[in-house]
């Protein structure tokens, strides 16, 4: 085996997870156990995700070992990427070995498990390439404790990370100096248009602002703006409609807080295709999204009709197939449509057959959609709100985006502390990857929700539980 800066040893959940994490460690070697290689077979059958990447895996593999031809296997594999695959330009290329001979009686730990035979395979490979550094990429906690312990390096896979720390994640939101006006004075130019007051200014240090941010300078001088244009060093803001007066009510709702206001604003933006919502238990999220959905797909009809989605991940013990149509089997995960749809019908003044009535109405232009069957559908002039958003892949956010028509508006919503999928984490979540890869584009936007709005019991229970 040729001597490399490192060798990284994968287990079968950095594959599974990621199957182009086979030609992300740039010059570096790759080594396979002949146990994972057992373990993507046994984990091949099937429909799930993860079955999809096993496979796809396993053609990988078969690609770089028909490209090495009759060569010695041994010597190892170019690890040149396939291309259908669109990963960074390659600057240097590390080689591709799998475990070539048994793991000595010497290394094995205890039963025959998978861990212990790739911790075993580890060992014979530190012990025949002395001095080269060798390191494991594991998802796997308790395997990566072992092989500390064993004296072997093992690390989490860190390539599908959106950002380093979720702390510096874009908030969406930011507020202003109190100089700002002073130290724009001499370039600022104000004009109204069809109502909407904008200020066109000239960018100086520290104005790094992203496409449809939103901005406020609290105190006396409150203004609340969105950065709707940035042309060279020439920024124009707008003053934001105020949602929390009577009178620019959505569907009998106000904004009770200043995100929620730019989160209405954002929503009822015909120019804004994707919106992004972070944000704990009760800070608003499904009401606002429903009720902008429900005034501009019945009062306004822009849209055709409200679709809504969630993975559907339970939070304990599943409970077992669920009988009915595929709208009947979504039910039960939708309680926060139901509750919802509730306090946005009470909201209009009326007896109870009109209620009645509007809850018929409002049940015809509402549909709700199980994700397993979004691949290949195209969504025309539809308002799909996609809940529970933390808990998808980038990959299957990815597929859920994609599905977008002409006319139709995406909003992704979720608490990325409330993450049941395994292996996913804040900085892996395809909710965090949509807010970090849309930040620069035009027609999106994003708002990360601070305030709980639910009630005092909801707000107090989640600072201190």
């Amino acid at each position: 085996m040729t001597r490399s800066k490192r060798i990284y040893v994968l287990d079968t959940n950095i594959l599974m997870h990621d199957p182009t994490a086979l030609f992300k460690f740039e010059e570096h070697d790759v080594f396979i156990p002949m146990m994972v290689l057992e373990e993507l077979d046994n984990g091949k059958k099937g429909h799930s995700e993860s079955s999809r990447n096993a496979r796809q895996v396993s053609r990988f593999l078969n690609e770089l070992v028909e490209s090495h031809g009759n060569r010695d296997i041994a010597e190892g594999i170019a690890l040149v990427q396939p291309k259908s695959l669109n990963l960074r330009a390659e600057q240097s290329i590390g080689k591709l070995h799998f475990q070539l001979k048994q793991v000595e009686a010497g290394k094995r730990f205890g039963t025959v498990l998978p861990d212990n035979l790739i911790l075993g395979s580890i060992l014979q490979l530190k012990e025949d390439n002395p001095g080269v550094p060798v390191v494991l990429v594991s998802k796997d906690i308790n395997l990566r404790i072992k092989a500390s312990i064993c004296g072997v390096a093992a690390e989490d896979y860190e390539n599908d990370r959106a950002i380093d720390d979720f702390n510096l994640l874009f908030t969406g939101v930011r507020d202003l100096e109190a100089d700002f006006w002073e130290r724009h004075q001499g370039s600022l130019r104000s004009w109204t248009d069809k109502g909407r007051t904008f200020y066109e200014i000239q960018r100086t240090r520290g104005d790094d602002w992203f496409i449809n941010q939103f901005l406020y300078m609290p105190g006396e001088d409150e203004v609340e703006m969105r950065v709707c244009r940035m042309d060279g060093d020439k920024i124009v803001l707008q003053i934001v409609d105020d949602y929390r007066t009577p009178q620019h009510q959505v569907w009998g709702v106000n904004a009770r807080n200043r995100e929620q206001n730019f989160a209405l604003n954002a929503l009822m933006d015909p120019e804004i295709d994707l919106v992004t919502l972070l944000g704990t238990a009760g800070t608003g999220k499904t009401l606002l999204a429903l009720a902008a959905g429900l005034t501009q797909t019945m009062d306004n009809q822009r849209y055709r009709e409200i679709i809504m989605t969630r993975a559907t991940v339970s939070v304990g013990e599943d409970i077992g197939f669920l009988p009915g149509t595929e709208e009947e089997k979504m039910t039960p995960w939708m309680g926060a449509l139901t509750d919802n749809l509730e306090v946005l019908t009470n909201t209009q003044e009326q007896n109870s057959w009109g209620r009645g009535a509007t809850n018929e109405l409002l049940a015809s232009r509402i549909k709700i959609r199980a994700m397993n069957f979004m691949r290949g559908r195209t969504f025309l002039s539809r308002w799909l709100i996609v809940d529970e958003a933390q808990n998808l892949t980038p990959k299957q956010m990815k597929t859920l985006i994609t599905r977008a028509g002409p006319g139709t508006k995406i909003i992704c919503m979720g608490n990325v502390e409330q993450i049941d999928t395994p292996y996913l984490t804040e900085t892996t979540s395809g909710l965090t990857y949509a807010v970090d890869r849309f930040k620069n584009w035009a027609h999106s936007a994003h708002i990360t929700l601070r305030r709980g709005e639910r009630s005092r019991l909801a707000d107090y229970a989640s600072e201190v539980l």
